[in-house]
């Protein structure tokens, strides 16, 4: 055991220090050996970890934006390469590399909280099994043994047998129905709020490997703190549940004041700013609206005439169309020469001559009464 501690006594022992040094602060208000003096003191190291942390939960926002922004490239290559997994896989990896992007961004705060979390359990371990480590020495680990929440001793796990639970001055019952209320509001903070961000932060639309993990982890997380719960002690049940209440109200507040651009929760943003006269559009939204306003006005709308006006209108359209009509005909006709044309009757020569004054020819070329000679004379 002792080996164990000064093997990770660079990270326990400043993990102790802290919880001493709350402990110090609520001792004076609550007293030293009161379970709220050691649970507040729990508290208050989560809030510290969580307030150090806010520059990396920025990170995580502002990669999940990224991951917002690439969806339509994603889904490119989802539809390009929808019959080649591998070869999609390859080039999401790809469009990662390039842009910057980490799909496992968002589990950041998570592993960044490890290193705390697992100091706390050998801290809390330690208590219960009555070895000092870090800053915890014999006068405060006889303190924090006699330290309850709700009934159930600091250092008391679910699985817990009776004579031990017996020893630290608690019912096996009490410590179980205390573990197993936290346990179960530990996991259903979990699940809402990666749910949250499924739900209201993200485009639901565009199916990507990053969509997939979020999934996933909204099942994963909840089942695995039901499941390693039962292996807590009731200090470090204290410590999840409150980290996992700030994630929640953290997130809820980002999400409502700076969603992501395309989710739900920016459409209802939009919507809660405009109601109150506060929202301010884009540069380029507000030019394309004048423009759309500006055609609209520009453009003459018909004006509604009366019955009697339509049916004057029409039937001038009509007498219009039939003297075109006739007048098109006409012209046609002008155009066209005659062929039964007659000369009058003043033009026609008397004694049955032509205009030109000679015989009237029959129809075979000769004059009347004159008989074409046998013989023509040759020149």
């Amino acid at each position: 055991m002792d080996t164990i501690s000064n093997l990770f006594s660079f990270i326990t022992t400043p993990v102790s220090w802290i919880i001493v040094q709350f402990h110090s602060v609520y001792g004076k208000i609550f007293g030293a050996d009161s379970g709220w003096a050691w649970g507040l003191s729990i508290v208050s190291l989560v809030v510290l970890i969580r307030i150090c942390l806010i520059p990396l939960f920025v990170k995580q926002i502002k990669s999940t934006r990224n991951m917002q922004a690439l969806q339509p490239k994603m889904k490119a290559i989802q539809e390009r390469y929808k019959s080649d997994k591998q070869r999609q896989s390859e080039e999401m990896m790809k469009l990662y590399k390039e842009t910057g992007t980490n799909p496992l961004s968002s589990c950041l705060p998570i592993i960044a909280q490890s290193p705390f979390f697992f100091a706390l359990y050998r801290v809390l371990s330690s208590i219960a099994n009555g070895h000092t480590i870090g800053a915890i020495n014999q006068p405060l680990l006889d303190s924090a043994k006699q330290a309850h929440i709700f009934g159930a001793p600091l250092a008391a796990k679910f699985t817990e047998s009776s004579d031990k639970v017996a020893a630290l001055g608690a019912s096996i019952t009490d410590v179980r129905v205390v573990t197993a209320i936290m346990i179960i509001m530990m996991s259903a903070s979990q699940f809402y709020t990666q749910r949250q961000l499924m739900t209201k932060n993200v485009d639901m639309t565009v199916k990507t490997p990053f969509m997939q993990q979020q999934k996933m982890l909204m099942y994963v997380f909840p089942v695995m703190f039901a499941v390693m719960g039962v292996n807590f002690p009731v200090g470090v049940l204290v410590y999840w549940l409150t980290t996992n209440l700030w994630t929640m109200g953290q997130q809820m507040f980002v999400i409502r004041r700076n969603p992501t651009p395309g989710s739900l929760a920016f459409k209802q943003r939009q919507d809660r700013l405009r109601a109150k006269g506060k929202l301010v559009e884009p540069p380029e939204e507000i030019a394309a609206k004048e423009a759309v306003e500006v055609a609209r006005a520009n453009r003459q709308q018909p004006k509604r005439q009366t019955k009697a006006r339509r049916t004057t209108a029409a039937g001038a359209a009509q007498g219009s169309a039939s003297g075109s009509s006739a007048s098109a005909a006409s012209d046609k006709t002008a155009d066209k020469p005659s062929l039964t044309k007659k000369e009058p009757e003043d033009a026609k020569p008397s004694g049955g001559s032509s205009a030109s004054g000679s015989p009237r020819t029959s129809k075979g070329g000769q004059r009347k009464g004159q008989q074409r000679p046998k013989h023509p004379s040759k020149k």
